[in-house]
Order: C-alpha cells, then sequence, then structure tokens
C-alpha cells in the first residue's frame, strides 16, 4: 500500500480533562475515588495522561484510533515487563467507555524518572548503548501471536512503501529549499530494503520523550502504543533524531544490525523529518532547525 497524508489523516481528536477522569475513576473503580487527580506537567498527543494520587495514572486515549492500543497494552506488556532492564509501564486496571468518553482507558502505576527531551544527558554515549540494550532485550521476547503492522500502531512493523506518497508528497514541498534530490535517492535506497525475517519486537516510537532516566542513566521507557512486532528497523531512527557522531557509532555496534535494517533506520528518520519540515513550510514558517539537521546528517552520511 502506497499511503498519502489524506489515505492516513491525522484522528479527529477530542482531549479529556480532568472532570472526564474523575467521573472515570469514580463511577468504575470507586476505590480509588478519593485519590486526588490533576494535569501531568507534559501531554501527549495520542493519549491525555492524569496523576492519580502519587502512585498511579489515568491515561485516556484522545481518539477511536489511539484507543486501538489499549487492549494491545494491557496483553502484552506485562509479558515483555520481566525481561526489560529497565522499568517499563505495566496497566494496573482496564477501563470500559462510557456514554460521555467513547474509548477503552488505562490505569498504570507511576514511574518516577525525568524524559531526556527536559533534562537532557551528559554522556550520550552512554544513554545510545543502554537504549541498545533494551532493545536487544526486547527483540528476545517470543513474538508468536504478537500485534502485526497495523492502524493500532499506524503501520510500523511493516514496509516503508507504507508511506511513500506521503514521503514523496513532502519532497515536492520541499523541492529547492532542502536537497531533494539526495533526500529521494536515500529514501529509494531505504524502500528497496526489505525485512526478510521473523517478527520481532520493537517499540515503535523512541523518541526522547519516551525515555527517563534517573541521575543521566537510562531508567525507564515509557509510551508502548505504537509497539508491534515486524520489521524493526523503525526503532532505529533514535540515531538520527537524538544521537550524534560517537553516541551514534556506539548504538550501531551494540545493536548488531544489517546494512539493510540500518538503511531502513535512516528511512524512518528520513520520512518523519520530511514530513515536519514539508508542513512548516507550508504553514509559511520555515526549516524547523532540528529536523532540517536530521536531514543534512543522513545525506552527509550517503557521502
Amino acid at each position: 500500500m502506497n499511503a498519502t497524508p489524506e489515505l492516513l489523516p491525522r484522528p479527529d481528536r477530542n482531549p479529556a480533562d480532568t472532570a472526564v477522569a474523575r467521573r472515570l475513576i469514580a463511577t468504575q473503580f470507586p476505590q480509588w475515588s478519593h485519590l486526588q487527580i490533576r494535569d501531568v506537567d507534559v501531554q501527549g498527543w495520542d493519549n491525555r495522561t492524569f496523576r492519580l494520587g502519587d502512585d498511579m495514572l489515568v491515561r485516556l486515549p484522545t481518539a477511536e484510533e489511539y484507543a486501538l492500543a489499549v487492549a494491545k497494552e494491557h496483553r502484552w506488556l506485562p509479558i515483555l515487563a520481566p525481561v526489560s532492564p529497565v522499568e517499563i509501564p505495566v496497566p494496573v486496571a482496564r477501563g470500559v467507555p462510557d456514554a460521555e468518553f467513547p474509548h477503552d482507558w488505562s490505569v498504570y502505576r507511576w514511574i518516577d524518572g525525568e524524559p531526556v527531551n527536559r533534562v537532557g544527558v551528559e554522556d550520550l554515549t552512554r544513554l545510545a548503548v543502554d537504549v541498545a540494550d533494551f532493545l536487544t532485550c526486547l527483540r528476545g521476547v517470543d513474538a508468536t501471536d504478537g500485534p502485526g503492522a497495523g492502524l493500532h500502531n499506524w503501520y510500523r512493523g511493516g514496509p516503508l512503501t507504507t508511506y511513500d506518497g506521503w514521503a514523496r508528497a513532502s519532497l515536492e514541498t520541499l523541492s529547492g529549499v532542502i536537497e531533494t534530490e539526495a533526500a529521494e535517492a536515500i529514501w529509494d535506497q531505504a524502500l528497496d530494503s526489505s525485512w526478510d525475517g521473523r517478527p520481532i519486537w520493537f517499540h515503535g516510537d523512541i523518541a526522547p520523550g519516551n525515555l527517563l532516566v534517573k541521575d543521566g542513566v537510562l531508567s525507564a521507557v515509557i509510551d508502548f502504543g505504537t509497539c508491534g512486532t515486524g520489521d524493526p528497523a523503525c526503532d532505529l531512527a533514535i540515531a538520527w533524531t537524538t544521537l550524534t557522531g560517537d553516541s551514534r557509532a556506539a548504538f550501531r555496534d551494540r545493536m548488531a544490525v544489517d546494512d539493510g535494517t540500518w538503511l531502513r533506520g535512516q528511512g524512518w528518520a528520513l520520512w518523519k523529518a520530511l514530513v515536519v519540515c514539508a508542513g512548516s513550510v507550508r504553514d509559511g514558517e520555515g526549516l524547523p532547525a532540528d529536523e532540517a539537521v536530521i536531514i543534512e546528517e543522513i545525506i552527509a552520511a550517503h557521502r
């Protein structure tokens, strides 16, 4: 399937507020109704998250498409957690829709730690190795009956061709703004590579906001809404979105992936950067600096 922006639209979101979270807890889990409910400092896109007392959180999907991940998380996270070298979320309770909130939802234990994108880390190479070790353990879990690529994870684990139409539309928008010929050649190479191995577990969104650290060291990985089984190349995008130089090299060495998988990982990072840059240019805002650097570094790596 060659998807275009129109075929894979951004869902119609309807984020809930604390009043909704409070009502759902009171009606479905009254044993926790005495606990304070409050917003977290930084909200995500797919879910609204609220602290429930000091030790739990309420996670409410913002759209029907994002709610598809709830059943998956409740089935698989308790299986993935024991093998992870760092803490990952494990659901405590599963909520159901009511007359005013239309989605399944979850209660989780609160995980302490600060997201990398808020506090940064001094030793990027240490972070690269720790993330690689986490991904290696995740890939070692039996993937039998695991969730394959689909709408629940926006087709991660499937072929990059799913996003070919979107990438080429972005390249057209960026003509004359970036080195589109070089970027398109790299994209074509990534499309020519394919995963021919058995399905493997992946996280699907290894991004700084989903990596928690304590004292500068990786302590937890959160937000498994896009996890699944299939081609694990999508997890390699962090090499270009977050890591640089020595840390990128250490990550690749620790992951021990073949050239084709590394190239597809570049493709995932390139696709996302192209889409963000194209959207910004269409809105008259110019190139966003971070995504422009990602594109430049991927192109430079092929020279």
